[in-house]
């Protein structure tokens, strides 16, 4: 069977006889079989994705035109997003032999339209996490070199695509977790504006940070996936009521006005190859007449700081929840109440959850909160506000994706500043709440390399439009 790179082609061939949803499913069984030694997949739903395929099939036969508009995706998802009736651990021992009792919004839009969900795929425990070494079930590997990281949070779910188990991936972005290791595994990855996909059944680390994102090799996969899974949710107070345009139709039929940082492009922490293959690309879209122009941007290097300040508090309220009593693990070494809370807590959790829980209770504990919790709010509101100002003038602004490749698994497992220094360039996007793709730029020691657009609230298809020039 050829290896799918968008949905077009898989329904081109549907349609013409060529191949069925059943053997499609087969095909991505035998490669997830064929991969084990990657550790992507926690859980695969092989029968009742085959059945699944089985019914389609027989729907598509009866009338071609009763089926959904994701007819013949088959769709991978992170294990922090719910799906009734099926394991979710959000990759931590805390939630062991959990079922979740609903389906996320996200993905019961997806199955409506009949896309076919085929695993549960492993991630940084409760999305903590760049390089996807932070599970209970272990790390996962980049296809394209075991030895090297795929990024995290949702690495595995970019591996899934890269390595052709899927077609289109769902992970999650918190401060780059869905762009990062789509830069590491060469495939794109798609952060949407915040609410505008729902929430609802998605674990949380960081609520006001947290977006459903997709991840895949076709543009127009994930504009069509990202059409159908947005929109207002009643289950989610956060979910945006704006109109969902039709991103799989969206075009951008003028010059852009493209910004950079400076600041971004010079950091010291930066790869040679990144800095050259971006500076070429920009030279590459002047060449083509669009305008692209630096400006400045003062607060690069107090966005890290502040993230880390803000997400952690906010994960150290969501985490509360997992105790040991009413759900998941249950330390069975407890003799009482007290014990039951502080051992199931410790036992159940990494040492990189309990940093980050540990640090959000300091940050919001009294005699701290202001000079920690209260300046991080406030930088993020510049941060806000001076990214609003920059589109003022500018279609997108263009940066790195990363500071550099992929890097040797367990190269940082000492040093958790330096992986929380791999999304210096992503958690822009969050902090001001805006769409941002990351797209596949070149190589760099041999692993690949990307390039990040971000464009203003609600932008998604401008963005996705003008980032059909670069694949």
């Amino acid at each position: 069977m050829p290896r799918y790179k968008n949905l077009t082609t898989v329904q081109e061939d549907l349609s013409n006889g060529l191949i069925t949803c059943e053997h499609l499913v087969e095909y991505y069984v035998d490669r997830i079989n064929a991969t084990k030694d990657l550790n992507v997949y926690i859980e695969v739903f092989e029968e009742e994705a085959l059945a699944q395929a089985k019914a389609l099939d027989a729907k598509y036969q009866n009338d071609p035109a009763s089926v959904g508009k994701l007819f013949g995706m088959v769709i991978s998802i992170k294990d922090v997003l719910c799906y009734a009736g099926h394991s979710v651990t959000a990759g931590a021992k805390i939630l062991e032999g959990f079922k979740s009792l609903f389906t996320a919004t996200g993905i019961e839009r997806l199955l409506a339209e009949d896309a076919i969900i085929i695993g549960r795929v492993n991630c940084d425990q409760f999305a903590m996490g760049s390089t996807n070494e932070n599970s209970h079930y272990g790390p996962t590997k980049n296809g394209l070199n075991p030895e090297k990281i795929p990024g995290g949070s949702s690495g595995a779910s970019a591996v899934s695509v890269q390595i052709d188990t899927c077609l289109v991936a769902l992970g999650t972005d918190t401060g780059g977790s869905v762009r990062q290791p789509a830069a590491f595994c060469g495939i794109l990855g798609f952060k949407p504006t915040y609410g505008r996909v729902s929430r609802y059944g998605l674990l949380a680390y960081g609520s006001s940070f947290d977006q459903i994102g997709v991840l895949a090799n076709s543009i127009e996969d994930i504009a069509l996936t990202l059409e159908l899974m947005a929109g207002r949710d009643d289950f989610d107070s956060t979910s945006s009521s704006k109109e969902v345009p039709a991103y799989s139709k969206a075009n951008f039929n003028k010059k852009a006005k493209i910004a950079y940082f400076p600041t971004a492009v010079e950091h010291r922490s930066l790869d040679a190859d990144v800095r050259n293959q971006t500076l070429n690309l920009i030279k590459s879209l002047r060449a083509d007449g669009h305008t692209v122009e630096g400006v400045d941007f003062d607060y690069l290097d107090y966005i890290i700081p502040a993230y880390y300040v803000l997400t952690t508090a906010e994960a150290s309220s969501n985490l509360s929840r997992f105790d040991g009593i009413r759900y998941g693990y249950r330390s069975p070494n407890a003799t009482n109440l007290e014990e039951t809370y502080t051992m199931s807590r410790t036992e159940g959790f990494s040492t990189e959850v309990k940093r980050r829980i540990m640090l959000g209770t300091f940050v919001l504990s009294a005699g701290y909160y202001d000079a920690y919790y209260g300046k991080a709010q406030k930088v993020r509101r510049l941060i806000s506000e001076k990214t609003a100002e920059i589109f003022k003038d500018y279609d997108f602004i263009l940066m790195p994706t990363a500071p550099g490749p992929a890097w040797d698994i367990g190269a940082v497992n000492d040093d958790p500043v330096a992986m929380y220094l791999a999304d210096i360039f992503t958690v822009q996007a969050n902090m001001a709440g805006i769409p941002a793709i990351s797209i596949p730029l070149g190589m760099s020691d041999g692993m690949p390399i990307g390039v990040q657009l971000m464009a203003n609230k609600f932008e998604e298809g401008k963005l996705l439009a003008f980032s059909k020039e670069f694949v």
